[in-house]
């Protein structure tokens, strides 16, 4: 089981979507669609379950506007993806996270840079993340996000860090019809 977070999702519905910047280029990620697109097509071969926390879908969905009929189409309609509640297991998850992240930090409370507003938003989409099983979670979110996931453990993947599939590094060759590709014919 892994989860993605809205960034992730989005570069995957939206062909318009901002690929995030590449910190080794510091430029715009390329093949950043093609990256995404090839870990769904290797997650659902290898059969492994992709879960959208209900707090990543609200946030795909206010993104989503006319489209929010077919992004949730797209959703549901794919046997790899599976959205969670944050439920009892996970409140219970996130009182857990966020009492260890104190801990470890030596705090006695939530700074006011960590806002309850993201204690609600990142933490839950770890909580739902811990309380469902998942190891992994691919995002281009923020660093409250990777905060969260590593005081529960979970791993935080981000785009730049995916494999491109082999067919998408090569250049495709689009030749105008009557143009000579200097190959023999047959």
């Amino acid at each position: 089981m892994v989860v993605f977070d809205s960034t992730v999702i989005l570069l995957m519905l939206q062909p318009e979507a901002k690929p995030p910047i590449d910190p080794q280029t510091k430029k715009t990620l390329e093949h950043a669609k093609e990256r995404i697109d090839f870990l769904i097509r290797t997650l659902s071969k290898n059969k492994t379950r992709i879960l959208i926390p209900t707090p990543v879908l609200g946030e795909i969905l206010v993104r989503a506007g006319n489209a929010t009929g077919k992004y949730l189409d797209e959703i549901n309609n794919n046997h790899t993806f599976q959205i969670a509640d944050f439920d009892q297991k996970a409140a219970v998850e996130l009182a857990q996270i966020t009492a260890l992240h104190l801990r470890n930090t030596g705090q006695k409370k939530m700074t006011p840079q960590e806002t309850w507003a993201k204690l609600k938003f990142d933490w839950q989409i770890v909580a739902i993340s811990k309380a469902n099983g998942a190891d992994i979670i691919y995002s281009d979110d923020s660093n409250d996000l990777r905060r969260a996931a590593a005081a529960a453990s979970i791993t935080v993947v981000q785009t730049w860090e995916l494999p491109v599939a082999a067919e998408d590094r090569q250049g495709k060759l689009t030749l105008e019809p009557g143009v000579d590709s200097g190959a023999p014919e047959n």
